[in-house]
């Protein structure tokens, strides 16, 4: 069993820094890639940014330039720094993990999700 555990969500005002963390443990042998993904009410979940263990990183059209991602391959965490926050940034946040447990099956795990509410 693969658990993933997320922090950093809340509200922020437009124009605000959040920095939000994913921690990965259990049955892991090896993890080759996290993420994060989001969706708002109403819409479809859509890419935020992923980062391999190669450090390999892709965003989304809508945050690129603002966010970063992160990743500490040591203690399987990843981390998205989120600045300049616009309202449509406003969606239940999601950690994504893909690897292989030490049995030899592949993983594809999801977190619970994180709230981030910009308003003013």
């Amino acid at each position: 069993q693969v658990h993933l555990v997320e922090s950093g969500g809340g509200l922020v005002q437009p124009g605000a820094s959040l920095r939000l963390s994913c921690s990965a443990s259990g049955a892991i042998d090896s993890i080759n890639a996290m993420g994060w993904y989001r969706q708002a009410p109403g819409k479809e979940r859509e890419l935020v940014a992923t980062v391999t263990s190669s450090d390999t990183t892709n965003y989304g059209d809508s945050v690129k330039g603002r966010f970063v991602i992160s990743r500490d391959n040591a203690k399987n965490r990843v981390s998205l720094q989120m600045n300049n926050l616009k309202p449509e940034d406003t969606a239940v946040y999601y950690c994504n993990a893909r690897g292989r447990t030490p049995f030899n099956y592949d993983f594809d795990h999801w977190g619970k999700g994180t709230l981030v509410t910009v308003s003013s």
